[in-house]
């Protein structure tokens, strides 16, 4: 029994060995904690001058600035698909749609509660400014609106402006855009329209 002590007491001596704390207890910085190398006392170095983390350069084109030059780009820079449409819907339902409402007619459910309303998208002057004004009012914010640009990518910021567009479109379209053979469609439902508001302004009368 007695032999066996010493080769378990360098066993012992071996496991102990590994686990010693170098590596543990090397000298490094924190985040955070006071240095005495550094001249401003700081551990934490600051970015060098004209740093830009990988992946993330945004150079001043219109597809990231939404202008050229000093002017909102009128034409959109990336191909409009239906699949651009259908995020553009799904990202305004999730971050506009509580102010500006479903139609972007302004009436968003907190607005319904009391928050400020915001101009609906179909008066004149929104219908005349060019997409590029979305994407920037998006990505800096307007009056009591902040700014998106850390919640929405550039990519769906656009996929958003051309979905406000069509919400645009869909209010007030010129009859020019209508297909020829879908005019008879159209002034049928016109023409239900009015004659449902008619009933509804008689029943009114009488009551």
């Amino acid at each position: 029994m007695s032999a066996r002590w010493p080769a378990l007491v360098l066993l012992v001596a071996l496991a102990g060995l590994g686990c010693r704390q170098d590596m543990h207890d090397q000298p490094k910085y924190k985040p955070f904690r006071q240095s005495e190398f550094f001249a401003d006392g700081r551990a934490m170095r600051p970015f060098v001058a004209g740093t830009v983390a990988r992946g993330t350069l945004r150079e001043a084109t219109p597809f990231n600035t939404g202008k050229s030059g000093d002017e909102f780009v009128a034409e959109m820079p990336v191909a409009v698909t239906a699949e651009l449409l259908a995020r553009g819907r799904g990202e305004y339902q999730v971050f506009c749609s509580p102010c500006h409402g479903r139609t972007g007619m302004g009436d968003g459910m907190i607005v319904q509660r009391g928050f400020k309303r915001p101009i609906s998208y179909h008066v004149d002057r929104l219908r005349q400014v060019p997409v590029g004004y979305f994407f920037d009012v998006i990505t800096n914010g307007y009056g009591a609106m902040s700014d998106y640009a850390v919640q929405v990518p550039v990519e769906d910021r656009w996929a958003i402006a051309a979905y406000v567009r069509t919400l645009q479109l869909s209010q007030y379209a010129p009859a020019s855009d209508v297909p020829a053979d879908r005019h008879a469609e159209i002034e049928a439902s016109l023409q239900a329209v009015d004659a449902h508001e008619e009933g509804g302004s008689e029943a009114g009368e009488h009551r």
